[in-house]
């Protein structure tokens, strides 16, 4: 056999040898793609405070009179939205370091902020490895506060916002699992959920405020779950920078502490957690601070507003049916402060809920699933909110209606 063939059948055996080998890596790698579409309707009785086009829903507007002491905030209106279609991409893989591989991609069409609704946002990416007892988790997933295994059952896009914290950020999640107990530690980065605070001097959201920190949000968690039950008790600590750009590199830092559980069985699911908190308000809660600035003496101060709120979902399976509950309320908790020299202060405040001391509502829904991947959704949420003003309360009544195909 001359050189020349015996270089040719080198480089075909090598190719071969190259294409089986990807050939058993594709096969150990399986994708299942699935999603859903939810063209979703809804009526208020009122003008509300909320995102996408108010899909999202937190709570009414306070009265505002005309001249002729008409409420401007007071009537109906209407929409019908299905920018929450979805589609996901689960990826399992090969064993690797001795541990489960897999990976998850979700996107949806409700954009990153009000400006760009309808677009394609990334809701979830992200890599895990399992092992035996341990989970490490790497990418953009659930915050969380949420304790995705026990967010509400309802059907709009808010899942109970401002009761319930609602958001997914960049995250690194180890988990550890003995017998029915587990420990969560986790470390947060910001992207769609900004912090807010004062930029080049003027108020604004940025992820620079965390990024100038050096310190990434902080969360612990001690969980006992078993087959009905899962209960357990969060711990999270968010650290900023108020000022960008600030020579003295002051830091400001607010804790949140949850209790949450949950239980299943008979055809019944129950979900409970209440939040004490000051720093949820980039997700979707309640709550934020004031940043203080003595004019005279040229310092500078914040001052936490705190919230603490408690939500309950129930729902019961019966044949096709699935009626169910939501039900929240939530508080101010914040002290008063006597605060020195009035006059000379400049106050800036960051967040949502400064101008109301409590809110609640409760919210019906009736669900028909075919079983086959077409549901049909009924709800009514009713939000009340006790204004400062003059202790006004104003009330907002919503009907929705809406379909989900689910493949």
């Amino acid at each position: 056999m001359t050189t020349i063939r015996k270089a040719f059948v080198a480089a075909a055996l090598l190719l071969s040898s190259q294409f089986l080998t990807l050939n058993s890596v594709e096969a150990q790698v399986s994708l299942d793609w699935h999603g859903f579409v939810n063209p979703h309707y809804y009526a208020d009785s009122r003008s509300v405070v909320g995102g996408r086009e108010d899909m999202m829903l937190f709570y009414p507007k306070p009265i505002l009179l005309d001249s002729l002491g008409n409420d401007l905030n007071d009537g109906w209106q209407a929409n019908m939205l299905a920018i929450t279609a979805r589609l996901g991409l689960r990826i399992t893989g090969p064993d690797m370091l001795g541990a489960k591989t897999s990976a998850y991609i979700e996107g949806d069409f409700t954009g990153s902020t009000n400006a760009t609704i309808n677009n394609l946002r990334l809701r979830h990416a992200y890599l895990t490895l399992d092992w035996e007892r341990h989970r490490l988790v790497a990418g953009q997933f659930w915050h969380p506060m949420v304790v995705h295994e026990i967010m509400p059952m309802t059907n709009p896009l808010n899942m109970g916002a401002p009761f319930h914290p609602y958001s997914r950020q960049p995250q690194v999640r180890y988990e550890f699992r003995s017998n029915k107990w587990e420990a969560v530690a986790v470390a947060l980065w910001q992207l769609d959920n900004m912090s807010q605070g004062l930029l080049d001097g003027q108020p604004a959201s940025s992820t620079l405020f965390a990024r100038h920190s050096l310190v990434p949000e902080l969360n612990a968690q001690l969980r006992y779950r078993s087959r009905r039950w899962l209960l357990g008790v969060a711990c999270n600590v968010k650290t900023i920078q108020p000022r960008v750009p600030d020579p003295q590199g002051e830091l400001y830092s607010s804790p949140t502490v949850s209790l949450f559980g949950s239980y299943s069985g008979n055809h019944i699911n129950i979900k409970v957690q209440t939040l004490l908190h000051n720093t949820l308000y980039e997700i979707a809660s309640m709550g934020g601070y004031s940043l203080y600035h003595n004019t005279r003496t040229d310092l500078w101060f914040t001052i936490d507003q705190t919230f603490n709120t408690l939500w309950m979902d129930i729902e019961r399976s019966h044949g096709h049916w699935r009626p169910g509950l939501f039900a929240g309320v939530g508080a101010d908790m914040t002290p008063s402060y006597d605060l020195h020299e009035p006059e000379n202060l400049t106050v800036y405040q960051f967040g949502r809920a400064f101008e109301f001391g409590a809110l609640w509502r409760i919210q019906p829904r009736l669900t028909y699933k075919t079983l086959k991947g077409l549901d049909f959704t009924a709800e009514a949420e009713y939000t009340r909110v006790r204004y400062y003003d003059d202790l006004a309360a104003v009330g907002n009544l919503r009907l929705s209606l809406s379909m989900t195909y689910a493949f």
